[in-house]
């Protein structure tokens, strides 16, 4: 990995650290994603992927390593951190470390529009992905001032649903550009295109939906029903019930009213658990210190910080909760359901595209402590119906969501459009299965 930053320099782009021979040992010694289009060695693409921190490479593994095996070569480029190392090294591509504020930060986001700008005009990339707001904004603008043939901005959530006033509006207006800096605007899930669309951040003919939704699916085998060791690890009983929470801890998230909703459980449930799976993330939607150190010195409420891998614990749940207040498709859910276990969460954009209501899960509206702890105590007191919309998620997962089948589709789709004129209308990408399909207005 290689870092373009400093208080004042605004360095050349130099090679990454990766070397080709490296990363063609690598390609030879992986299978590639079934049904996923192969590219000639002799005909290499590049595309350089942005996301603005590195705490979004968690939601990349997979979908890095899924490209650069169908014969992408991938650059990588967010905000330094150990994360953005890590995912360069597991997924095996090419990694910049570049400075992105997620704030409205005028003169710093003025030298990352330069940075960007530089970098592209070097590498001079095929096909570009940003995603997240601000890396969204400003690598597409930095990538159409370059002139990159083929720009994608991967929707992932709308922050500016729970925003207001001036700083609303001028988070429209980011995502107006956005998109207009954009050939293609992928949305993550059905309902957020239909925000998108609602917002009139782009038109129905550039913002497509591919198959059902996610941006990666979900690796089926290893998120999978069974025994946890988390369950002895943590004290916690056999037979207490745990309730659980996989992410940021955020206002956002709706941890606030996941605390008054625990506190409303617990006199029905003494022996319950809230396991919270994640970190306290220093994001403008941090969580007050009052409440953060209520969660840590509650005896009822364990909170793991962050974990390199959430499978086991999710196997130790009885029943996941994600009280968010906007979502572009949470991949906690996809695994939870993977896992077999049913979700509570809410009619928020895209959270409600991630369950089958009282099938695999019970939706709640937002900001709604009440209806969250009327629902997990529904699950929590009859427990056949618990085990049956496990089952039923599981199901779902399989039937829809495989890492495999979201991957294919992102990768087909990426091959086609590479052979389309950037200025010509969408097409589908050929062979593809029909789950696999473009959605388009």
């Amino acid at each position: 990995m290689i870092y373009l930053g400093g208080a004042s320099s605004l360095p050349c782009y130099r090679e990454v650290s990766l070397g080709r021979q490296q990363m063609a040992r690598q390609a030879a010694a992986q299978t590639p994603v079934p049904g996923a289009a192969m590219i000639p060695p002799y005909a290499q693409p590049v595309i350089v992927v942005g996301v603005t921190t590195s705490q979004t490479c968690l939601v990349m593994r997979g979908r890095l390593r899924a490209l650069r095996l169908a014969g992408f070569r991938v650059i990588l480029v967010a905000s330094p951190g150990p994360l953005l190392d890590a995912t360069a090294s597991n997924e095996g591509i090419e990694a910049i470390a570049l400075p992105i504020q997620r704030a409205i930060a005028p003169w710093h986001d003025l030298l990352a529009l330069i940075r960007l700008w530089r970098l592209l005009r070097h590498i001079r990339p095929d096909m570009v992905e940003f995603s997240t707001p601000k890396a969204g904004l400003l690598g597409l603008l930095a990538a159409k001032l370059c002139g990159i043939p083929h720009r994608v901005y991967l929707l992932r959530g709308l922050k500016l649903e729970t925003s207001s006033g001036l700083k609303r509006q001028i988070l429209i207006a980011a995502e107006r550009l956005a998109c207009s800096s954009a050939h293609v605007v992928i949305a993550n899930s059905p309902s957020l295109r239909d925000k998108a669309l609602a917002l009139r951040l782009a038109p129905a003919s550039r913002l497509i939906l591919l198959g059902g939704g996610s941006s990666r699916g979900v690796d089926v085998t290893h998120y999978y029903p069974g025994p946890s060791s988390m369950r002895p690890k943590f004290g916690i009983r056999k037979h207490d019930p745990v309730i659980g929470f996989v992410g940021r801890l955020t206002r956002d998230k709706g941890i606030a009213e996941l605390f008054v909703a625990f506190e409303k459980i617990l006199p029905s449930a003494p022996h319950a658990w809230l396991l919270l799976v994640g970190w306290f993330d220093a994001a403008e939607d941090a969580l007050p210190y009052s409440l953060r150190w209520k969660l840590e010195h509650h005896p009822r409420i364990l909170v793991t910080g962050m974990v390199s891998s959430t499978a086991d614990h999710y196997r130790a749940m009885d029943l996941m909760v994600l009280p968010t207040f906007r979502e572009g498709f949470p991949n906690a859910v996809l695994e939870a359901s993977a896992s077999g276990i049913p979700v509570v969460t809410t009619l928020a954009t895209g959270a409600r595209d991630s369950v089958v209501p009282e099938v695999t899960g019970i939706l709640v509206p937002p900001g709604c402590p009440d209806a969250l702890a009327d629902a997990v105590l529904a699950l929590l007191q009859h427990p056949a119906r618990r085990k049956q919309m496990g089952a039923a998620a599981r199901r779902w997962v399989l039937e829809n969501f495989l890492e495999t089948q979201v991957l294919t589709a992102t990768i087909n789709f990426y091959k086609d459009l590479l052979a389309t004129p950037a200025e010509t209308a969408i097409r589908l990408p050929s062979g593809s299965a029909p789950e696999a399909s473009v959605k388009s207005g």
